[in-house]
């Protein structure tokens, strides 16, 4: 049964998921797109679209939009897809919140000691590289376009992605405002002056 199916997928990206948010999409990726089946990379990059500018942890929108996602796609009704949202979110969040009410108490005496140290030093490099990994995914035809099927639409991705990288790290304009100009961008390009 597909309720079971994603309580465990996702109880199972829970309890691999280091360094927050955006290091799970690309095991929640993984799961609802490569090994499931349960959605299209489409599907998949708009969730992650929406999950960004909806309130909320990035990783628990994306789970929750997955399973609803998940539901719909495989041909019950809206109540059930509800359902389907509650379990993913749920079950992504069970296993994480549970060993850090048990490890933090351990964490806070231990803290100092170098293994603990050496331990979180690597775990940095890990979250990175998962971080890494989740912009790497999203950077598909589907989200920039393709220099080969529509050079117009990869270009203008290109400039919006290093207009946007240069305004984060040189100038330090915040997220929400780049989240928003980026937005109007979009909507002012492909809504009015390239509309399909």
């Amino acid at each position: 049964m597909i309720f079971w199916k994603l309580f465990y997928t996702f109880l199972r990206i829970g309890i691999f998921n280091f360094g927050g948010g955006y290091a799970m999409i690309a095991l929640i990726q993984n799961e609802v797109v490569t090994h499931n089946s349960w959605m299209s990379m489409q599907e998949f990059v708009d969730i992650v679209a929406v999950s960004q500018m909806t309130p909320g942890p990035i990783g628990i929108n994306v789970a929750t939009y997955a399973g609803y996602t998940a539901i719909i796609n495989a041909g019950y009704a809206f109540p059930w897809a509800i359902a389907g949202s509650v379990i993913a979110s749920l079950s992504v969040v069970l296993l994480p919140v549970t060993a850090m009410i048990l490890v933090t108490r351990f964490l806070m005496k231990m803290q100092d000691k170098p293994a603990v140290q050496t331990m979180l030093r690597i775990l940095r490099i890990t979250f990175l590289g998962l971080i890494a990994a989740a912009a790497l995914l999203l950077m598909t035809p589907e989200s920039f376009g393709s220099p080969s099927s529509d050079t117009c639409q990869f270009v203008i991705s290109i400039v919006i992605f290093i207009a946007t990288l240069v305004a984060s790290l040189k100038f330090k304009v915040s997220p929400i405002l780049l989240l928003l100009i980026s937005g109007a961008a979009g909507f002012i390009i492909y809504g009015l002056i390239l509309p399909a």
